[in-house]
């Protein structure tokens, strides 16, 4: 795991580009501790801050492939490297190193463009061709790792630049960047939970989308996508038991290959069913006892460690967890809000972001995780939901009562009264409002609501429905598959793999790893789903495969969302930079925001009791407080490092500088080589 950053610039005088390309890789080097390095030619830069998991010894970047023509700065593990390397070996390759990083690089020798698809793994990279001029950026096709870029494709850059980085922050170091909130994608990441799959709050600054490379040309960048998340697959044709053995089996090929590292590997541990798989698969796989961490709460209302020691026990894992409070909400949540580089409306993210310490103090680097699961396999109540809402208008009355009470088993509270206001939501949302949005319109009730924050009132829905509109083969999905992939184009990528995930763990140096999207494992859930069961019992066939594994209490449990306690922390707490809200001078300052209804709901959420705060209250108001603590970072400047830490000057141990070679290039150029 690492973090890369670079430029596309003549306005940068040519004896500057060294330390603006330092300054940057310093922004981002909580990515990449272990080493740092940088490419130098006329007019481009791209460095490299390296976290060293696979070929500790030779596996520094920048990296050439043998004849000099391609340099490569990358992030994150290629899984299947060691079976891309041995095909590229038999296809005449010569190999210089161990390391994933080489086999990508000798990959897009070979193939260009087309290795993207045979790559499984979690990774954002930069090629630079020397010959043709051109430099390549690429990302994974479920949006692991992340990768943003400024100039020729995106609105009011100035000519001729372009930027690109693991993380927005980055560009702070390169000269007259400015950061400036976009009160339209504010709007859309407030109604959705999260920006769009191209988008970010501010303006002038895009995301590489997942699954897609963009070839960047003098004055110009074309995007393309190399990879379309595939729901309407094949169905399996055996039996439920055979069913049962091959997710299994190839969950089981998933965990092995992401246990391939230089270095241990742990598991996250929540307690519940995903990461219980993966923490059993890892424990049979390890040749050492696994370790595990989870976080506990003070809170008992949000505490899981009862179902993660009965887990741990069962499988004699080497477990540790970090207990968090309220007051440790509060005190971390501007530094968590540092990492994410984007609005939040909840504060789980910042226990993960105290989790990820805890483990990099326990010298722990690469750790395995559940997410994906939900996603792959029909895990959320969202998904039973929309299936009922779908055949609402059908049934008689009696089974959408005795649905109704079949839908959430988790929540010891769901009694009569709450059936009864559910059973009259459906009966309003029993047909489609937003064309293609149908199995998402409940919760984006709670994101209309957030969007009275802003002063803009045009439709926050209308670029995710473009989107929506413009997939091939979207409109011919069943609701239950419409709504997976609004969940794989969003929520997951946009919150739950980066603000909550890869972001967090990565501030402290920790790379994460998710068994549950692999594309096999993706292929094989969508060829089983709803297949062997009606989907009223949450993953049935995953718990087929675990049963005997696992503690039949982990196996019986339903999800419990993870969550954390939320408004009520920081009207408690009373932080310092809760003024940013509370301040009239301080909320007129935040382009698009209006200050009139953020005052009410400000004084609403500091004048009522926790259990008197709504949902969508709660929510919007972690909204709009993650927003200013953006703006106090990003666009004023302030809080700088959200931690308060300085950062230690960045120590570059590979530099290779090709303005300095006289006339032609020599073949052999020592990848990498000293300074």
């Amino acid at each position: 795991m690492c973090g890369i950053a670079g430029f596309v610039s003549p306005s940068v005088d040519a004896g500057a580009t060294p330390e603006v390309m330092a300054s940057m890789l310093s922004l981002i080097r909580h990515r990449g501790p272990d080493e740092a390095g940088y490419y130098l030619d006329d007019g481009v830069a791209m460095g490299v801050v390296r976290l060293s998991v696979i070929d500790l010894s030779t596996g520094a970047q920048p990296m050439a492939d043998p004849s000099d023509r391609y340099w490569i700065c990358f992030n994150g593990e290629l899984y299947n490297h060691i079976e891309l390397r041995e095909e590229l070996r038999s296809l005449g390759r010569r190999f210089r190193t161990r390391s994933d990083t080489e086999v990508v690089l000798q990959a897009w020798a070979q193939w260009g463009s087309a290795c993207l698809p045979r790559f499984n793994g979690a990774f954002a990279f930069a090629v630079r061709d020397t010959v043709s001029g051109h430099l390549f950026l690429a990302r994974d096709r479920y949006g692991k790792r992340p990768l943003f870029y400024s100039g020729y494709e995106t609105s009011g850059s100035r000519s001729g630049e372009f930027l690109f980085a693991s993380e927005m922050k980055a560009f702070q170091a390169f000269p007259g960047f400015r950061f400036e909130t976009d009160p339209g994608e504010l709007a859309t990441t407030f109604a959705i939970w999260t920006p769009l799959p191209d988008r970010t709050p501010f303006r002038r600054i895009r995301q590489l989308p997942m699954g897609s490379f963009l070839t960047v040309r003098a004055g110009g960048a074309e995007l393309t996508m190399y990879d379309e998340l595939d729901l309407d697959v094949e169905p399996f044709t055996g039996s439920a038991r055979e069913a049962v053995a091959f997710v299994r089996e190839t969950l089981r090929e998933s965990v092995e290959m992401r246990l391939r590292s230089d270095v241990e590997v742990g598991v996250y541990l929540s307690g519940g069913l995903d990461s219980s798989i993966v923490t059993a698969l890892a424990s049979g796989l390890s040749a050492h006892e696994i370790r595990t961490f989870s976080v506990e709460f003070e809170e008992t209302a949000f505490d899981e460690s009862d179902s993660q020691h009965a887990v741990a026990s069962h499988l004699r894992t080497l477990h540790s967890s970090v207990s968090v409070s309220g007051a440790d909400i509060a005190a971390n949540f501007p530094s968590a809000v540092y990492h994410a580089e984007a609005p939040a409306f909840r504060t789980a993210f910042v226990p993960m972001y105290l989790l990820s310490g805890h483990v990099r103090d326990a010298g722990i680097k690469v750790i395995l995780s559940g997410e994906g699961a939900d996603e792959a396999f029909l895990g959320y109540s969202l998904f039973r939901e929309t299936s009922l809402r779908a055949e609402w208008n059908d049934l008689p009355d009696d089974q959408r009562t005795a649905r109704i009470a079949e839908l959430h088993p988790e929540l010891s509270h769901f009694g009569p009264a709450n059936r009864a206001r559910l059973k009259s939501l459906f009966e309003q949302f029993a047909v489609e409002r937003l064309p293609g949005l149908f199995s998402h319109e409940l919760r984006y009730q709670n994101g209309r609501f957030a969007t009275r924050l802003l002063k803009r009132r045009a439709d926050p829905f209308a670029d995710l429905l473009a989107l929506t509109a413009s997939t091939p083969g979207y409109a011919a999905l069943s609701p239950v598959q419409k709504a997976q992939w609004l969940e794989f184009k969003t929520l997951l990528p946009g919150y739950l793999l980066s603000t909550q995930g890869e972001r967090m763990s990565l501030a402290h140096g920790v790379e994460n790893r998710c068994p549950f999207l692999d594309p096999g494992v993706v292929r094989a859930a969508a060829s089983v789903n709803l297949r062997f069961d009606d989907g009223s019992e949450e993953k049935a066939l995953l718990r087929e495969a675990f049963r005997g594994e696992l503690p039949q209490s982990s196996l019986a449990r339903r999800k419990q969302p993870y969550r954390a306690p939320g408004a009520t922390v920081f009207k408690e707490q009373r932080p310092d930079y809760l003024d940013l809200v509370l301040s009239d001078s301080e909320l007129s300052r935040i382009e698009g925001i209006d200050p009139v209804f953020a005052r009410k709901l400000v004084a609403k959420i500091m004048a009522t009791p926790g259990e008197g705060i709504s949902t969508k209250e709660d929510q919007a108001f972690v909204f709009l407080l993650s927003t200013a603590v953006l703006h106090e970072q990003f666009v004023a400047g302030r809080m700088r490092h959200g931690d308060g830490r300085a950062e230690a000057e960045l120590k570059v141990d590979t530099v290779a500088d090709l303005r300095t070679l006289p006339g032609p290039r020599p073949a052999g150029l020592a990848a990498g080589g000293p300074r």
